[in-house]
């Protein structure tokens, strides 16, 4: 085995992570009902004491760490993604801070991503708001629409979500963040 002694090297395998205040890219959300509903009174506390971490990669979107609750988004989806996209993947990602913030589970491993007890109160709050705004059953499937997912997990995503089933375009309108 080759060890950095060996080479005349070192790598400072701690990089550190640049993370900034929500708040300094998203304004307003505190006033967000389906939001206020997630955090309460500590509403604005919450969002203030968030962080939030861009990376630059050709696909993805956004995601919630698993190790320290900050939010995680792709520069390019945010620059690139219609604002309705970016703006219901806030508040569901919003929904996973708060799951972490209680100690809660992000990930389950041994169920299906649209089974996860995580997903589905996330998206559940994501449609509750996308109703809110005025967005029809229609948009909400497509916006439900990933890659990767199943066309039966979708059907069952959107079950889970009390949206009633109709096909929608083939193509997803958000990929996967390629870890």
């Amino acid at each position: 085995m080759v060890h950095e002694a060996d080479l005349g090297v070192q790598i400072q395998r701690a990089a550190p992570t640049k993370l900034y205040p929500f708040t300094r890219f998203f304004r307003g959300f505190e006033k967000v009902p389906t939001v206020r509903r997630l955090f309460g009174s500590q509403t604005t506390r919450a969002l203030r004491s968030l962080k939030v971490e861009f990376f630059s990669a050709r696909y993805g979107y956004m995601g919630t760490s698993d190790v320290d609750g900050h939010l995680i988004i792709s520069s390019r989806h945010l620059a690139t993604s219609d604002f309705r996209t970016v703006y219901l993947d806030i508040v569901h990602e919003l929904c996973h801070v708060k799951q972490f913030r209680a100690g809660r589970p992000l990930f389950y491993p041994r169920l299906s991503y649209v089974d996860a007890p995580s997903e589905i109160e996330a998206y559940r709050r994501t449609v509750e708001e996308g109703r809110r705004i005025g967005m029809t059953d229609r948009q909400l499937l497509d916006y439900l629409k990933v890659e990767w997912i199943t066309p039966a997990e979708h059907r069952r995503l959107a079950r889970h979500c009390r949206l009633t089933w109709t096909p929608v375009r083939p193509r997803p309108h958000r990929k996967r963040i390629r870890k």
